[in-house]
């Protein structure tokens, strides 16, 4: 801890940053605990929690949910501070950024948490008081952390070159090294001709992807995989989608089959097609959603009826993404039309042929139709039909019917990691555009990274980026220790996805009128965030799990 103790030599540092960053995180937790206890106290009669009730107290909730994730970022930039200065590695740059994000998050659980444009989670909403907050006020980092003097400093450095240590080790740093130089060399200077074009990622990226083990990350080494951390899937994610979220989202479609196989499968399904996934012979595709049913997966209506040796599925799915290219689709229908809700659901490794634009689905029993998107391209979303497609009773996942919805369940940590780290890379990519055309703009004869409202933006996107990352990366130390993580992983994709969309938002108003232009690339930064907050689980779905989860006894 001593290491971190800081003075105002190196500029507008805090003193004391280390004790300030823990003590602030300490505070936040006890906000939280007291703004739990008083929700609890309200809407938990007898210890339980109604759906009902729930539903009604929606903003108390979700309040709740912001709360506890402001207090964990703000905890997890106080373990980055300890971490790298431990290591020598807490340089002038990485204390402002952890200052500065510190700061802001803590005058916003104070003073109102964004939970999107016109939604804000205030103490009293929580039956907070002045009194329940004034240890977090009085905290330097509230009037000091996040001032103009500090905004400045960081975006000098910023302009100069400097970028903040991530905290990586040097295996992870390596790894990150190579994605980038592969983004730098085959992604970045074609993906917003493919975006504009409403292209496929080529097949060649998707073979050298594989060629990097991309499919094969954390797949244990018995089945082909690298079996390598999340951690390292988190670095490789935020990497490539950096370049373009749908080349970062290509490996999401490969985690999502493999958890479910890994998981769920049985041995013969596990050797059959977990080293084909890993090694991109087969592309998998996921097949959940439903027309009118959306989160809501216990609604699902698709029908598979056993016939001997196949089953017959019939019924529609929609916002399938990448399925015309998939060789296997994860399917998730109801086997059981007696059960209601997700007792009669399953799930199938139903194969089907690849197709093309000019005969998107060449099965029998199957066809389509492209949905045309704003953006998340390069795989294309399509709406599908069943109509007594066959799918080989061997393919039933586990071998059981009515498994389908736990089988779900258990990718839910991975797959929500792994888009925080896309959400994470989108940002880093509009903070990336924002900076450089600030840097290379010129109005009242200064470069607009000079005015200090242009610097602000910048100065935040780059904190609250940090603060993201931070919190995702915790959320896979956790999956890979082997505990429960379903509120970490909830907790940094709905703060990455605000982050993301916040960063490309500001970065195309720094561009001003240019940025409305399709040509600059800002415009597909713009609609690939815009995403974030809605798969994976939309922010207020996320935001109802977690609150669920706290209130029934999550920390």
């Amino acid at each position: 801890m001593a290491a971190m103790e800081q003075t105002r030599e190196a500029g507008p540092i805090l003193p004391n940053l280390a004790a300030c960053l823990s003590d602030a995180a300490t505070e936040a937790e006890a906000v939280f605990a007291r703004a739990k206890s008083r929700l609890a106290s309200k809407i938990m009669a007898g210890g339980k929690l109604a759906a009902d009730v729930l539903d009604r107290e929606q903003h108390a909730a979700h309040a709740l949910a912001w709360l506890a994730t402001y207090a964990s970022t703000i905890r997890e930039l106080a373990r980055y501070g300890e971490r790298l200065g431990d290591e020598n590695r807490f340089g002038e740059i990485e204390r402002l950024t952890a200052q500065i994000a510190a700061g802001e998050y803590l005058n916003q659980i104070l003073g109102g948490i964004p939970m999107n444009q016109g939604e804000w989670a205030r103490p009293g909403d929580l039956g907070l008081t002045q009194a329940d907050v004034a240890r977090l006020a009085a905290n330097p980092l509230h009037a000091l952390g996040n001032s103009a003097e500090v905004r400045a400093r960081f975006v000098a450095l910023m302009v100069a070159g400097q970028s903040a240590d991530s905290g990586l080790d040097a295996t992870l740093a390596e790894m990150r090294g190579t994605m980038a130089r592969f983004v730098a060399d085959k992604v970045a200077p074609h993906a917003h001709g493919w975006h504009l074009a409403n292209a496929y990622v080529p097949m060649q990226i998707v073979e050298e992807l594989a060629d990097l083990g991309v499919f094969a990350l954390t797949l244990p080494e018995e089945f082909g995989g690298l079996g390598l951390s999340k951690e390292s899937m988190c670095v490789v994610s935020e990497e490539l989608s950096r370049g373009w979220i749908a080349v970062g989202s290509l490996g999401t479609r490969a985690e999502i089959a493999c958890e479910l196989i890994l998981c769920g499968g049985t041995e013969e399904q596990k050797h059959k097609w977990l080293p084909k996934i890993a090694s991109g012979e087969i592309l998998p595709t996921a097949v959940f959603t439903e027309p009118n049913t959306g989160s809501d997966l216990g609604s699902l209506s698709t029908r598979a009826v056993r016939d001997g040796d196949i089953y017959k599925v019939t019924g529609n799915k929609t916002w399938i993404t990448h399925p015309v290219r998939a060789d296997v689709m994860t399917l998730l229908v109801r086997t059981n039309p007696n059960e209601t809700g997700y007792r009669g659901l399953s799930m199938f490794l139903a194969e089907k042929p690849r197709g093309s634009d000019a005969n998107p689905f060449p099965a029998a029993g199957m066809s389509g139709s492209e949905i045309e998107v704003l953006g998340y391209r390069g795989m294309k979303e399509y709406e599908i039909r069943f109509d007594d497609f066959a799918v080989k009773a061997e393919n039933l996942l586990g071998g059981l019917e009515g498994q389908g919805f736990k089988q779900l369940m258990q990718t839910f940590e991975s797959a929500r990691i792994q888009t925080a780290a896309r959400a994470v890379g989108v940002a880093q990519n509009a903070m990336d555009l924002g900076l450089q055309y600030a840097m290379d703009r010129t109005q009242f004869g200064k470069a607009i990274v000079n005015f200090p409202r242009i610097a602000g933006k910048l100065a935040m996107m780059a904190a609250e980026i940090m603060a993201a990352r931070q919190l995702t990366f915790h959320a896979a130390r956790e999956k890979d220790a082997g505990r429960r993580c379903d509120l970490e992983a909830g907790m940094a994709k709905l703060l990455a996805a605000r982050v993301a969309w916040a960063a490309a938002d500001n970065a195309l108003q720094i561009h001003g009128g240019n940025g409305f232009a399709l040509e600059y690339q800002i415009s597909r930064v713009l609609c690939d965030a815009r995403i974030l907050s809605i798969f994976e689980g939309a922010a207020e779905i996320q935001a109802q799990v977690i609150a669920r989860r706290l209130l029934e006894g999550g920390n």
